[in-house]
């Protein structure tokens, strides 16, 4: 199927009968909403219903996007990260309500001997960034990024307050799996062999070197200013404090640009598990529809997406985020729906993504859902462009509203 969006942009892909509105939404993006490139997909009770791309894949060659390519998704891939601690979940490697130095015992100083894994995976661990240096060359050595990983001292006391571990979560997570992994599988070889392979997903969390550059959608990221301006004045003046949680969290030391690369698009060879997965938003909904109808394909116990399914637990003073300057919800490394960023279900599970990406799994709709693209939005509370078409999906799946 081919839909001509405007005199230059072309749809690809498929939608099932009865699900035609997200195709015009989709379609509508392009022509109402600035898109360049993207992708949707949505599966429905296991089965694949919609699956579109369309528009430029590289804004300055004009190539289009395909359907193989593959795009950055930021903190979207926290979701795909914690779909691996939910494997080692499991089988019966991690205990959410254990205290994390069970497992890495060089966790346990500086006031993180409590911390428990729960706590850990929901941002309440108050180790949202790092006092000592780290840039790719701690990154790309597990040994010595967990050794700074063990020496942090928490912000404050743990499971007091929220604050969004942008960037810091997923190396945690990676250094707890490598513990409790029996082959000391980093999190993001243990996706590739646990998850991903056996799927058939197009996703990587540690994006390999065979992967071409013509494979790969270029960013079109959105000016520092127009950006402050969209955000909420609390988090517009926060994001320029360089003492403040959000620019320690998100912009510094690492920071949220690690996984680009001038020559190769995407690094190579870097696991990044909270901000550098990339993949197609055909790999993202497919590995949420696995979450979202049972989980057969992967040995999913049931106590484990009981876990996924139930409340978040907010820590001691509520779910106020002190680097979103406002309410978040996060349980076990996902994202929870909230007043503030609704999808799906109260039992719906995922992750979105700076720019507008977004996967989630709703449980109770048997919904795998995900958006990609690559001209960056500026909202935090839902791109129009995802909005729209979740608002199309809602429309004609009744239950999954």
């Amino acid at each position: 199927m081919s839909v001509a969006a405007s005199s230059h942009i072309e749809i690809q892909g498929h939608v099932s009968a009865g699900f035609e509105a997200l195709r015009e939404a989709f379609v509508e993006n392009f022509s109402h909403r600035n898109e360049l490139g993207a992708a949707c997909c949505v599966y429905h009770q296991g089965e694949k219903v919609v699956d579109l791309w369309g528009g430029i894949r590289n804004k300055e060659t004009g190539e289009p996007w395909e359907e193989d390519t593959m795009v950055l998704v930021f903190s979207a891939t926290k979701g795909l990260a914690a779909m691996a601690m939910a494997v080692a979940h499991s089988r019966g490697w991690l205990d959410y309500e254990e205290r994390v130095c069970t497992y890495w015992p060089e966790f346990a100083q500086r006031g993180k001997e409590k911390v428990t894994v729960r706590q850990l995976l929901s941002h309440q661990a108050g180790l949202f960034a790092f006092d000592e240096p780290v840039d790719r060359s701690v990154v790309a050595d597990f040994d010595q990024l967990a050794m700074v990983l063990a020496r942090q001292k928490p912000a404050w006391e743990p499971g007091t307050r929220q604050a969004y571990h942008a960037i810091s979560l997923g190396f945690y997570e990676g250094e707890l799996l490598r513990r409790v992994d029996p082959q000391r599988r980093s999190l993001g070889q243990f996706f590739q062999d646990e998850i991903a392979s056996p799927l058939g997903l197009d996703f990587y969390i540690r994006l390999p070197e065979a992967i071409p550059n013509s494979r790969l959608a270029t960013l079109q990221r959105a000016s520092l200013v127009k950006a402050l301006l969209a955000f909420p004045i609390p988090l517009a003046l926060a994001s320029i404090n360089p003492r403040s949680t959000i620019y320690r969290a998100l912009f510094v030391n690492p920071g949220s640009a690690l996984p680009l690369d001038d020559e190769r698009i995407y690094a190579r060879n870097l696991e990044v598990p909270s901000g550098g997965g990339v993949g197609t938003a055909r790999a993202i909904a497919h590995g949420y529809s696995v979450f979202a109808t049972g989980g057969r394909e992967l040995q999913l116990r049931p106590g484990t997406l009981r876990a996924l399914i139930a409340p978040a637990d907010p820590p001691l003073r509520g779910f106020y985020d002190e680097c979103m300057k406002g309410e978040a919800q996060f349980s076990l490394g996902f994202m929870k729906p909230s007043p503030g960023f609704p999808f799906g279900h109260p039992g719906a599970f995922g992750a979105p993504g700076a720019g507008g990406f977004l996967g989630y799994a709703d449980p109770q709709a048997g919904i795998g859902y995900a958006y990609v693209t690559n001209r960056m939005g500026v909202k935090i509370t839902g791109d129009p462009r995802d909005v729209a078409l979740r608002n199309a999906l809602s429309s004609v799946t009744p239950e999954a509203t």
